[in-house]
């Protein structure tokens, strides 16, 4: 990832848009990032989307102070967990059927036909 501090920037953005390849350049002002220009090659606009999403950030936040604090778990703790679930499908809690939705009257009058 390139760094490109504002007061520097002489080129039009275009310049800037077409030399990006894969790439994506942070631009920054006093050496704070303020702006990202992203390349979208290969990459979908929904992903882009939730990652700037400010929930999504709060969770990774979450995730990297779990992280800093110890809270982590290895492949092989993952693995073994999941295979303990399979393995002894009799620990694990029921799954409930659906409910089904509450019938709602027609807000239609039933009458004769209407002749038309």
């Amino acid at each position: 990832m390139k760094t490109l501090e504002l007061r520097e920037a002489s080129k039009p953005l275009a310049d800037y848009a077409a030399k990006l390849g894969s790439d994506s350049i942070v631009i920054t002002s006093n050496n704070r990032p303020v702006a990202a220009l992203v390349s979208l090659k290969g990459a979908e606009r929904e992903a882009l989307a939730l990652s700037l999403h400010p929930a999504f950030r709060r969770i990774i936040r979450r995730a990297r102070a779990e992280v800093k604090r110890g809270k982590v778990f290895s492949l092989e703790q993952v693995k073994a967990e999941l295979l303990t679930e399979t393995e002894a499908p009799d620990r694990r809690r029921p799954v409930r059927a659906a409910a089904k939705p509450p019938h709602v009257p027609s807000a239609r009058k039933k009458g004769p036909p209407r002749r038309g």
